[in-house]
């Protein structure tokens, strides 16, 4: 009876066969909105494909996924092609998606849109552009050599200036290798240097022939390059992502060619322009310092240069008179002064002042001396009377007189009161000249 149950290994294992034999679940055309999506870096994505009434789940698997070239977010509308499986250790089908682009919009131009975006809010677009130098020598050219885009570019450069040299720097333009190819080209002439200007492009063509212009990988090489960049790619109404991150952006190959380098033959007459301009104008310089170095050759200062001075002279003459008048008048009022101050030291002369000083000192001092005399016997007397008096209060005085004080032989506290003795203590007597050791016998206090 038992062998009629299934183990739901085995179960599971016959519904899988039932899912991978059956032909018409081997490749399933779905289209739906992707949910419960979050991008796994480097790894299978798994999500949900549902409509308004079901939801079915889904895994791509990462090598599948690479292939996919717009970002899948939630709630996009897409149009899936896989196959449908069970997946035993959880019983559940799902669809193993190989294929995945927007439904309503191309997958390239969905993957154009969401690219644009993405370097729009980082800056790439909005970057200070660099300036074309007018004059280049050297011109990298990053195209396929094979192409018609260098034979213009090259026609283009040597009919407007041919001193310029073109460098080509061969690069796949169309498939999957391009985007790499050109990425690689631009980083090999920032390397190589000595270039002024980079000129990167191919002819026109469908958004597929032109879409490693609209890789991730080509724009950021433009936007990290060092040499100014001209991108020709397509045709006019044709706007890469390349174009946009450009520092210039040319219509055509031969219109980026006329960018980058000037008409040699423009120039040189620009230049004889200029030549001849800059010859009038110094000629007409000339004249007109002529004119003036004959005029001064016509003036007095050169005819009788002692004309110059002699303004001069006369004002010399002048100051030197008044100069002679102002130096008699201060000696004259200095003498006074000296006769003036010499009368009155005469008069007030400083001798008598000093020698009634030196009297003044003199007695000062003899009053000084009998008022410390005083003093000084003053305070012998006071002090005679206090050294008397100390006599009287001295504690040897009343020692003198038989009496002596008591302490403790440990810690040389003088005892006062017959509470701070016992039996048996060891005690002190100081007498006025020496002292005795004693034992308390007994001690006998008075009654309050």
């Amino acid at each position: 009876m038992d062998n009629e149950y299934l183990t739901v290994t085995a179960l599971t294992q016959y519904l899988k066969k039932k899912f991978d034999y059956d032909p018409f679940l081997g490749k399933v055309y779905l289209t739906g909105e992707i949910s419960n999506y979050r991008y796994r870096g480097n790894s299978h994505q798994y999500f949900s494909i549902k409509d308004d009434n079901s939801k079915i789940s889904a895994i791509m698997f990462k090598s599948a996924f690479a292939k996919v070239k717009f970002q899948p977010e939630e709630g996009m509308k897409v149009l899936v092609t896989g196959r449908i499986s069970l997946y035993e250790r959880s019983g559940s089908y799902q669809i193993y998606v190989n294929h995945m682009e927007p439904d309503g919009v191309g997958q390239l131009y969905q993957a154009y849109e969401q690219l644009k975006n993405k370097l729009s809010k980082e800056g790439l677009f909005n970057a200070t552009k660099k300036r074309l130098p007018k004059y280049p020598k050297r011109i990298a050219v990053v195209t396929s050599p094979s192409g018609a885009v260098i034979r213009d570019i090259i026609t283009t450069t040597r009919r407007r200036y041919p001193i310029a040299q073109i460098v080509l720097y061969p690069a796949v333009v169309q498939g999957q290798e391009a985007a790499k190819s050109i990425a690689d080209q631009i980083e090999q002439v920032n390397h190589d240097g000595n270039f002024d200007t980079l000129i990167i492009g191919r002819g026109g063509g469908s958004i597929e022939d032109l879409w490693p212009f609209n890789e991730e990988i080509v724009a950021r090489a433009i936007y990290d390059s060092q040499i100014p960049i001209i991108s020709s790619v397509g045709h006019e109404t044709d706007t890469t992502i390349a174009d946009l991150v450009a520092d210039v952006r040319a219509a055509t190959p031969t219109a980026a060619a006329e960018l980058a380098v000037p008409v040699l033959t423009d120039e040189i007459n620009n230049i004889n322009e200029y030549y001849a301009r800059i010859v009038n104008a110094f000629n007409n310089s000339i004249a007109i310092k002529r004119q003036g170095l004959n005029k001064l050759n016509q003036s007095y200062i050169f005819k009788q240069p002692e004309r110059l001075y002699e303004a001069y002279l006369q004002q010399l003459d002048g100051l030197s008179n008044n100069l002679n008048t102002i130096m008699k008048d201060k000696i004259n009022n200095s003498n006074k002064l000296l006769t003036d101050y010499s009368y009155r030291l005469k008069i007030n002369s400083p001798m008598q002042s000093l020698i009634d000083a030196r009297k003044s000192v003199d007695v000062n001092l003899e009053n000084i001396i009998r008022s410390m005399q005083t003093i000084l016997s003053d305070k012998k007397g006071n002090m005679q009377k206090m050294v008397s008096s100390l006599e009287h209060l001295s504690p040897l005085k009343t020692m003198s007189r038989g009496y002596a004080y008591v302490t403790s032989t440990d810690s040389q506290k003088v005892i006062k009161k017959v509470d701070e003795v016992n039996n048996n203590d060891e005690i002190k007597l100081n007498f006025i000249d020496g002292s005795a050791y004693a034992e308390v016998k007994s001690v006998d206090k008075k009654e309050q």
